[in-house]
């Protein structure tokens, strides 16, 4: 079933999820660009910290959270998905 209401409320809670990110990137320029693909560093790092976070990833209404948003916005699916990228590719000490 599509949505025919082009302000849907993902989308409303998405755009000012965005409008904050671009604020925060404003007053930090030494921010890098989002990482939604490869194993680096940061990436890997992002990753294994959302993979151990409790919490879910819808709010009472249905909406995505805003840990369900930056997961989005950085590649993954779920906290699963994170969690094995995680366990792949992470650094292991000996």
């Amino acid at each position: 079933m599509q949505r025919t209401n082009s302000n849907s409320p993902f989308q409303i809670k998405e755009a000012a999820y965005e409008k904050q990110n671009r604020k925060m990137r404003k007053e930090n320029p030494g921010m890098c660009k989002r990482l939604t693909s490869g194993t680096s560093p940061r990436r890997v790092s992002f990753a294994c910290r959302f993979a151990g976070m409790k919490g879910a990833m819808k709010d009472a209404s249905g909406e995505p959270t805003r840990k369900a948003m930056a997961l989005k916005k950085w590649g993954f699916g779920s906290v699963e998905a994170a969690r094995n990228f995680c366990n792949k590719n992470k650094n292991k000490k000996k």
